[in-house]
């Protein structure tokens, strides 16, 4: 399992360089690796937990186990997914070399148990992300890109900073050093991983990231590529229990503040961008069980980016006046209903289990995040559809959604005890509340929250905050 788990990390960085070279081949080779990841992903959940320690005290330190299996299935999935996407693109070989790097770097975030090669893996998914996001070569998506790799790299700073002063207290990287860390360590490792994991006010660079990006770069970065910077940080949260209760603190506010963005926006593209922030926070909010959670959210989040990638206007206005395909429309509502935590879907058990796993102060947070997420993706929901002859759908949008929303259904039987009369009604009666709520109020509701926090000019400011925040909450 060693060897194997070794051969794995390098098997995109290896098969990316060599498909560029034959560019023919390099859909399949890509596809290839995602495959093998999912295997990979899979045998995780039958093995015991690994832990490598491959130069000493000085890094580098792997870890892969159950909770992992859920975070590499997940990005192997939704690579695979966007792959099949872009099937019959005019996407070059440079495109899929990245989209491999991106995923070996991702994954190998989520192998690393030590603060430096985290480091490496962070930095060098950056420089693959932002080559991505600046694919099309535009003005505006080449600022988008540096804007990103900018505030990216600025994090990354105050990550490796910490990193030291954990290796300073304990002579080790590894993630257990922050039991003899000082609280500064702990602090400025935090922001790096919040920043990266778009979480609160440090993370109000992914919306317009994640809504700017091409269709396949958005479902990627929100459905996998956020998740680099959070795995991390549930891990620290299930080995240090002091650092607990900072991470679900931030998971209730992230929760809350993506989701009051979510449904007042009316920008498709934007609302997913920041219901990924919303969503991120039910993740941390229950540590514990996040990777069940993580997984249903990657699935469903990077369905709903490719179908507003083939929807006629971005705009929900307008949406309301032009009837969708109606099989894109059920697909639509498949995915909505499951981000909402309708049964039948993964998306209940995953809401379910997180409930279940809350501390009593977390409840009354979360469950107005569950509420506004059933009133944001009604918007979706309740869109009029009709069967149009003449749309024309590709063949490889399909075998996306095929992969994706059969991956919700299949999910689904991993959680079978969430089937009970209680765990039935209350997220059913959730949804059809922010249904009603929906109806009475937000649906003809015009009312844009101030985006200012969002500008480039403000985002460093905020880290500095953030980083105050912190060390407030490390000392207290």
């Amino acid at each position: 399992m060693s060897t194997l788990t070794i051969l794995w990390i390098a098997l995109p960085f290896f098969v990316g360089f060599i498909g560029y070279m034959f560019p023919r081949l390099v859909r399949y080779l890509a596809l290839g690796v995602a495959i093998a990841s999912v295997v990979y992903a899979l045998l995780l959940f039958t093995q015991p937990s690994l832990t490598l320690q491959l130069i000493d005290s000085f890094g580098v330190t792997l870890q892969v186990d159950f909770l992992s299996g859920f975070f590499i299935l997940t990005n192997a999935l939704v690579t695979a997914a966007v792959l099949l996407y872009c099937w019959n693109s005019d996407k070059t070989a440079f495109f899929y070399m990245q989209i491999m790097i991106l995923h070996g770097s991702v994954n190998a975030a989520f192998a690393c148990a030590d603060f430096i090669s985290l480091y490496v893996a962070l930095e060098v998914l950056s420089i693959a992300a932002f080559l991505l996001i600046a694919y099309p070569r535009t003005d505006r998506s080449i600022w988008v890109g540096l804007r990103y790799l900018f505030t990216s790299n600025v994090a990354m700073l105050f990550f490796l900073v910490g990193a030291v002063l954990v290796y300073q207290a304990s002579h080790s990287f590894a993630f257990t050093g922050l039991r003899e860390a000082p609280p500064e360590a702990l602090g400025l490792i935090f922001l790096g991983l919040l920043v990266k994991g778009g979480i609160f006010v440090s993370g109000l660079w992914l919306p317009l990231t994640h809504s700017e990006s091409e269709t396949p770069v958005s479902a990627m970065l929100s459905g996998a590529v956020v998740k680099a910077g959070i795995l991390p940080l549930v891990r620290c949260a299930l080995l240090v229990s002091e650092v607990d209760p900072i991470i679900r603190i931030f998971g209730v506010g992230t929760a809350l503040l993506g989701v009051g963005y979510a449904v007042f926006e009316k920008d498709t593209k934007q609302m997913l961008a920041f219901s990924t922030v919303s969503q991120l926070g039910f993740i941390l909010a229950a540590p514990e069980v996040g990777g069940f959670y993580a997984l249903t959210h990657g699935l469903v989040k990077s369905a709903l980016f490719l179908i507003a990638g083939i929807l006629p206007s971005r705009n929900l206005k307008e949406l309301q006046y032009q009837p969708i395909h109606t099989p894109i429309w059920i697909a639509l509502v498949i995915a909505s209903f499951s981000i909402s935590g309708f049964p039948l879907l993964s998306g209940f058990g995953a809401k379910v289990l997180t409930m279940k796993s809350l501390l009593p102060w977390q409840v009354i947070g979360m469950n107005l995040a569950a509420f506004g997420t059933a009133i944001s993706f009604a918007k979706f929901i309740f869109l009029p559809h009709e069967n149009d002859e003449q749309a024309s759908v590709p063949f490889n949008f399909w075998a996306a959604m095929i992969l994706l929303i059969g991956g919700l259904i299949l999910a689904n039987i991993a959680y079978y005890e969430a089937y009970t009369v209680a765990n039935i009604i209350k997220p059913l009666a959730t949804i059809f509340l922010g249904w009603l709520a929906y109806f009475l109020i937000f649906r003809h509701t015009i009312f844009k929250l101030p985006r200012l926090l969002e500008q480039f000019d403000h985002l460093i400011g905020m880290m500095s905050l953030m980083l105050i925040l912190l060390f407030w909450m490390v000392l207290a």
